[in-house]
């Protein structure tokens, strides 16, 4: 059973939330505000953490923070705000996915199962279950990174992306492909995810994210992964 942490301090939305979930056969644990959210995230480990950004006693992008820190859990924000900017910063620090209020709840659903997905990924084949580089080593089917002597922490929506890569290393993977793959049918055209997911595991597993060796940019196309 797929556990589901809700961060929201609106009463009647989070009422609502639990009793569409639990319907729907989802584990559903709620904190209204982020102190307890991380508290409750850390006794009981969510798969997936519905999050408002609006939060009574700390921005929801602390909270992300928080949870990246440890967790690998999807995040999903749920947030009245609504620009690009506050959106990639949302992604940036970490969130999986990002819904605007007010929302239909097919859509969140809909999402949510999205973000499920993400953390259930089917495991690759067992050729391809060990990536060794000069720079990194990444067991896929443990799902364990490791740059020089050190872990490497990715979220699930790293990890899928990585996934995505490999399986067709050597060749140029299309924005559309990949965002379908990721994140779904109806994210295609949301090329910003692709650009702050991309930049985000250079940072983490690339010797020089500025000039990457394996994970590169074709402008405009797509991406590939390089031995």
């Amino acid at each position: 059973m797929t556990r589901v942490l809700v961060v929201e301090d609106e009463p009647p939305l989070v009422r609502a939330l639990e009793i569409n979930l639990k319907a729907r056969g989802y584990d559903v644990e709620t904190a209204p505000d982020g102190a307890q959210a991380l508290s409750l995230a850390a006794a009981n480990p969510p798969d997936v953490v519905l999050l408002d950004l609006g939060l009574p006693d700390m921005d929801g992008i602390d909270v992300i923070a928080g949870l990246r820190g440890w967790s690998r859990a999807s995040i999903l924000v749920v947030s009245a705000r609504r620009t690009s900017e506050e959106k990639v910063a949302a992604l940036d620090a970490g969130a999986d996915d990002y819904i605007t209020k007010p929302f239909s709840m097919d859509e969140l659903l809909a999402r949510l199962r999205a973000a499920a997905r993400r953390i259930d990924t089917a495991q690759p084949s067992g050729e391809l279950a060990v990536i060794v580089t000069e720079s990194f080593t990444l067991d896929l089917a443990a799902k364990k990174a490791r740059r020089g002597e050190h872990d490497v922490r990715l979220t699930p929506t790293e990890w899928h992306l990585v996934e995505v890569l490999v399986r067709n290393s050597g060749r140029l993977v299309s924005q559309q492909k990949l965002l379908e793959e990721v994140w779904g049918p109806s994210y295609g055209t949301q090329t910003n995810y692709l650009r702050v997911y991309m930049a985000q595991l250079r940072r983490k597993l690339e010797a020089d994210p500025a000039r990457p060796r394996h994970f590169s940019t074709t402008p405009g196309m797509g991406y590939r992964f390089d031995l």
